[in-house]
């Protein structure tokens, strides 16, 4: 017993010096000494050089690691998804708050670092910039990065902070200064960003350019598109959201087609334009706003892009058609409907009944068997919209030609070949085409042509059916269906240019956008009343020569369009006499001429009484889905679409969704 407790003491005397040599392992024993180890005590942070590239301008050159963000070491930094957004900052905001939101981060992932201590910037900095700078994330459905929290990152003046923008340097200043930016505000909607926005930035741009010119501009919601996306109008006027007597109004539809987005881009610009240069006084376009109701629907076809931009089909397409190849991705709606072939074909029964007695080329009833073949959602919904407010002129946009064409679409030929189809006011077409061609910057000139109409362009413009002939297209719609004249306006060569080309085309289409707009007040305007001065709505206004009439709208006001010249006009309603004018139209005339009537009533027995116009066999221009089979289709398809929609990332989000690396949802609004 008394040799086992010996033993034990012994063994307890040397298990100290177990450990002490255990713990003596390479490489924190110094080698000078064998068998004895001296601990190592580890450095305590000092200051670094300030080796971090977009980082190089700020006002000091040392730093210290870890950083603010725990960081432990540069290259941690560097790798991080908070230093590619520094990194890419200028281009991803359009240039807005740049160099501000990367030296502000830099003042975090690198603080500046004196006597071995760490300084951290000031809060009242970071409150400014976040104060200028939150619109311009919220442009682009980015959160304000975490980071960059004033509350958390950033101290007061009272804790020893220093100013993180001090080192900016003042020459960034003067050349800003040379740009349109330094006459704005920071809050203003015209720093373009010409880049390609997704449907939700499309929305939050418009909505953005409510906010800055509420006095001017509202946004509605027309319906849907087939999954569901809102068409979103934007309107601007003097006195948003009401029809004015005898103030025009006119509409750009873009994105019809969902692969052909530069048309797209434009309206988006053309409307933050708009509301900028109201703001900053320009004449010109607070006459143009004053005067005009101008309506602004960027995209006609949300499906369509959101498909065009992934680049792949959607799976719900019809098998049938094989053919369905890259070049088109995205053309049609998510019902793989060509929406510019899916309006009622009006200009075929036009065409069909022009020997019969009440012939008529306008407020053609849209006929019953219409509804019982497929009706886009959005074809539906446009076709609500034009029938509700009285329209006088429309351009809708599309890409992969420089051409402006006009009505009709349909070809006239008996075997449906290309062949030049006029309307009845075939010269006032050929007027607008060319107001907006010559007004663009090259689509005159014949070295620009591109496309397939370069056989048939003259000068800019051309004739649709000559052109390219097809049935169910809006412009003729639009022509025969209402009040407006509608044309095509073809505003590129590429479908889906670069990015780095959209303020190209911009400048190349700016001008001719605002002149097309300009140009709905030619011709002319007036109300019909009658003898007790009310308005006569529905009367119909007649130009000698010209087989198409339009009608007033609610409160006798009308407008039409014409070219210079001498004009017969005539008014007449039902159960009143016809009242007749001779006008003149100078050249150079830029308003619309007044043109009043005063209607008497006609005797009961009178032959002078209007004549009902309405074609035989065809119901009447009020009768709209009659059947309400527009609703039962959507009913049905909705139980066939089962789908979720697509979930929608902003288009930035690929620049920080990594392989291998955990994808930064602090940057999403929805988090």
């Amino acid at each position: 017993m008394e040799h086992k407790c010996r033993k034990m003491n012994s063994m307890l005397l040397i298990l100290p010096q177990l450990l002490v040599l255990a713990s003596c392992t390479p490489p924190r024993c110094d080698p000078r000494f064998r068998g004895l180890c001296r601990p190592i005590v580890e450095e305590k942070p000092k200051c670094t050089d300030l080796m971090l590239s977009y980082c190089d301008d700020m006002s000091y050159t040392q730093t210290m690691f870890p950083n603010l963000l725990g960081h432990k070491t540069r290259l941690d930094a560097e790798a991080g998804p908070e230093y590619l957004l520094i990194s890419v900052a200028e281009s991803l905001l359009g240039g807005e708050c740049n160099p501000e939101i990367r030296m502000l981060g830099c003042s975090v992932l690198a603080p500046r670092c004196e006597n071995e201590k760490v300084l951290k910037p000031c809060r009242s900095t970071c409150d400014t910039v976040r104060k200028r700078c939150s619109d311009t994330f919220e442009r682009i459905q980015m959160a304000w990065p975490y980071f960059l929290d004033c509350d958390r990152f950033f101290v007061s003046d009272q804790e020893g902070c220093y100013d993180p923008l001090e080192g900016l340097r003042a020459q960034e200043y003067d050349e800003a200064g040379d740009t349109m930016e330094n006459y704005l505000t920071a809050d203003s909607p015209d720093t373009l960003q010409f880049t390609y926005h997704s449907n939700t930035e499309m929305i939050s741009a418009l909505k953005k350019t409510e906010e800055q010119c509420s006095d001017i501009a509202r946004t509605y919601s027309i319906g849907h598109s087939m999954e569901g996306r809102e068409l979103l109008v934007i309107e601007f006027s003097n006195n948003p959201g009401e029809h004015e007597l005898l103030e025009p109004e006119i509409k750009y539809i873009g994105n019809m087609h969902g692969n052909e987005v530069l048309g797209r881009q434009l309206l988006i610009y053309l409307a933050q334009h708009l509301c900028s240069e109201y703001l900053l006084g320009n004449e010109r376009i607070q006459t143009l706003i004053n005067t005009t109701r101008i309506h602004i629907l960027p995209s006609m076809n949300p499906d369509g892009y959101e498909i065009a931009v992934s680049g792949v089909s959607d799976n719900n397409y019809d098998e049938q058609d094989q053919r369905y190849d890259s070049w088109n991705i995205g053309r049609n709606n998510a019902q793989n409907l060509d929406l510019n072939r899916n309006f009622p074909d009006l200009t075929s029964i036009v065409y069909n009944r022009r020997r019969q007695k009440g012939y008529r080329t306008d407020h053609v009833p849209i006929p019953d068997y219409y509804w019982f073949g497929k009706v886009a959602p959005e074809t539906y919904a446009v076709m609500k919209w034009i029938r509700s407010i009285p329209f006088v002129l429309s351009a809708n946009f599309h890409d992969g030609d420089l051409v402006v064409s006009y009505p009709y679409d349909l070809s006239k030929h008996p075997l449906g070949r290309d062949m030049f189809s006029p309307t009845p006011d075939d010269k006032v077409f050929k007027f607008l085409a060319r107001t907006y061609a010559d007004a663009h910057e090259t689509m005159s000139n014949e070295n620009a042509r591109c496309g397939s109409s370069r056989t048939h362009s003259q000068k800019g413009i051309t004739n649709g059916a000559q052109w390219s002939n097809l049935a169910g297209g809006m412009q003729d719609f639009n022509y025969l269906h209402t009040n407006c004249f509608e044309v095509t306006v073809n505003v590129g060569c590429d479908r889906f240019p670069p990015e780095e080309e959209l303020a190209f085309a911009w400048h190349e289409n700016q001008e001719a956008l605002i002149a097309f707009l300009e140009a709905v007040h030619r011709g002319i305007k007036g109300i019909v009343k009658d003898e007790e001065g009310n308005g006569i709505k529905g009367a119909r206004i007649s130009v000698r020569g010209i087989q198409h009439d339009i009608t007033t709208a609610e409160n006798g006001d009308y407008w039409r369009l014409l070219t210079p010249g001498i004009h017969i006009v005539s008014a007449s309603a039902k159960g009143y006499t016809r009242a007749t004018k001779k006008i003149h139209l100078p050249s150079h005339m830029k308003t619309s001429g007044r043109v009043d009537f005063v209607l008497q009533k006609a005797p009961l027995d009178s032959d002078t009484q209007e004549e009902d116009h309405t074609l035989p066999s065809m119901g009447t221009y009020d009768q709209f889905d009659p059947y309400n089979l527009y609703q039962r289709y959507i009913q049905m398809a909705d139980l066939d679409h089962n789908r979720e929609a697509r979930a929608e990332k902003p288009r930035w989000w690929n620049y920080f969704a990594l392989p291998g690396m955990p994808a930064p949802t602090w940057l999403l609004k929805q988090y």
